[in-house]
């Protein structure tokens, strides 16, 4: 079939098919062939919109990354740092619900096949949507939520628990009830070790909507 060159919607389905392959099938599947098939394009697309398989594998991983970012700047920045931590929880939910396949790849915890993620660079790339966290973990100690800590350290520690949550959440472990009975409650827990009272962490996470669709987050 014919493409014409630069084609968005084409470098779309490239990387969601070449996502796809790798957490439905492993790296193995991450050939030439099968991911111009998976995406309903000719082979020549690979190398018109990306270069080399090399190069597409990398845009799987920062197209993973800049769908996450869109999502956590969309979070409202509000007076309570612990609602905004909380709403930002949410949103990296919202990103692995909505692109479970990109999701599966954006961290190294699934090969890129021949092209995972090797050296401390390469890892950095997504390091600009951690810096949400950071900032947001900074204003609550300034606001006096937590006891006083480095933020670097607060966002790595929340960021691990939302991580392991999620990874479960998209695996389909907790069902329509994992927000309310399982993360929420686990989040609270995590920011009164670190010195929020619960009830006032409660009190905050609660001025969310609702996350019941999961689609939605």
């Amino acid at each position: 079939m014919t493409e014409r060159r630069g084609n968005p919607a084409v470098r779309v389905r490239l990387l969601e098919g070449a996502a796809r392959l790798l957490a439905e099938e492993g790296p193995s599947a991450l050939t030439l062939r099968r991911v111009a098939t998976e995406a309903d394009t000719s082979t020549m697309a690979v190398y018109t919109h990306f270069g080399s398989m090399a190069d597409l594998a990398d845009a799987v991983v920062a197209e993973g990354f800049a769908r996450l970012g869109v999502l956590l700047a969309e979070v409202p920045r509000t007076d309570d740092a612990i609602t905004d931590l909380a709403g930002l929880g949410r949103a990296y939910l919202a990103n692995a619900r909505q692109n479970p396949h990109l999701y599966a790849v954006m961290f190294g915890t699934a090969s890129l096949g021949g092209y995972r993620p090797q050296t401390t660079g390469e890892r950095e790339r997504g390091r600009y949507t951690f810096d949400e966290i950071v900032e947001a973990s900074r204003r609550a100690v300034e606001q006096g939520r937590l006891k006083p800590a480095e933020p670097l350290a607060i966002a790595r520690q929340l960021w691990t628990v939302i991580h392991g949550y999620v990874t479960l959440d998209v695996g389909g472990y907790f069902g329509e009830g994992g927000v309310e009975h399982v993360l929420v409650p686990m989040f609270v827990n995590m920011l009164s070790g670190l010195g929020a009272d619960p009830a006032a962490a409660l009190a905050s996470i609660s001025t969310l909507a609702p996350a019941g669709a999961r689609s939605a987050g």
